[in-house]
């Protein structure tokens, strides 16, 4: 099969995913304005549920395997890929983009972080066309959520007062809490610890809950997704064409960055595709709750609506299969 062909292939056996589907789904009810609602506790604990899953397969699949050179090495290179990307999306979204600084270092957080469900969606798709990855990279995936938004404060200089006043004592503490301890990163990383720790027997006992269950609850979580990114992009005058263009072809130059990466470092066909994913993935949960407490000034309307708005579903309907064809085409 070509390299056109298998995209092709690829792209229809996503867009027929029933996740994909339902996706499509609460896009179109939030497109009509349907009064369709999913909870805002309800998607928080099924965001956190789908964290759980995914970091404590991780951690069983990695005990299994053991502390592997693969893991070293994707971990560092995800770790310089997540610091490094905001810089390079900053200039970018200045001098393309034309956002003020603070917008723009706000933005470059999103896009050098890494999304949790466009991990997941990869994840599955890869498993439905039977291609194999290592468990491990649920641990990159917790590696590459953080590092991102510590560069993008760095590019815009975290607000406050003098560096020794209680009001800048404060705003350091509640920030540094965010951005290590959000529910998130600490339901990631703590359940892939229990993973590694629990192993088989743990898998054998929660097989049901993080195996069975987790297609539902990733259908149920991405029909919010559908609704939410819709009517982000209806309540988003001020994005531009070039935006709009920096939130597809972003995507698709870190893909690429990673995919390069990956052959150098010698990661299987699986590994490189979900490196490439997370890459090519923008945050929508950790980056937006460091941002808010950060630089408060910057502007919400612009990097939620071009990450979830557009980057999300350009990823979920079209980047992952063109991903993953690329890694094929790239291995030969």
């Amino acid at each position: 099969m070509g390299a056109l062909e298998s995209i092709v292939a690829g792209a229809a056996t996503n867009l027929v995913a029933p996740a994909v589907l339902f996706f499509a789904l609460g896009a179109i009810a939030g497109w009509l304005k349907s009064d369709l609602t999913i909870p805002e506790q309800a998607a928080k604990t099924l965001a956190l549920y789908l964290m759980l899953c995914i970091g404590f397969k991780g951690g069983v699949e990695a005990r299994a395997s053991g502390l592997t050179a693969e893991l070293v090495s994707a971990g560092g290179f995800g770790l310089v890929l997540s610091f490094a990307a905001p810089f390079a999306a900053y200039a970018a979204l200045r001098g393309f983009g034309g956002l003020d600084r603070v917008t723009a270092a706000a933005t470059a957080a999103h896009y050098g972080s890494v999304s949790v469900v466009t991990f997941a969606a990869g994840s599955e798709y890869l498993r439905a066309i039977g291609i194999e990855f290592g468990g491990y990279m649920a641990a990159v995936l917790a590696l590459m959520e953080t590092p991102a938004i510590l560069a993008a404060l760095l590019i815009a200089g975290a607000p406050g007062s003098k560096p020794d006043s209680a009001q800048s004592a404060r705003f350091k503490s509640t920030l540094w809490r965010e951005v290590f301890l959000n529910g998130a990163a600490v339901v990631l990383i703590g359940s892939f610890v229990i993973g590694v720790m629990s192993g088989e027997r743990g898998m054998a006992r929660l097989d049901l809950f993080v195996n069975a269950l987790f297609q539902g609850a990733l259908c149920l979580f991405l029909l919010d997704m559908g609704l939410v990114a819709s009517r982000r992009l209806a309540e988003a005058p001020k994005l531009n064409v070039r935006l709009i263009a920096f939130a597809i072809s972003w995507p698709l130059l870190s893909a690429g960055v990673a995919l390069l990466g990956a052959q150098a470092l010698h990661l299987s066909l699986g590994d490189a595709s979900l490196l490439a994913v997370l890459s090519a993935s923008a945050s929508y949960i950790a980056a937006p709750a460091a941002m808010r407490i950060a630089l408060p000034k910057a502007d919400a309307g612009v990097y939620l609506s071009l990450s979830l708005g557009i980057t999300f579903p350009f990823n979920l309907l079209v980047g992952i299969p063109l991903y993953h064809a690329a890694a094929r085409l790239l291995y030969g």
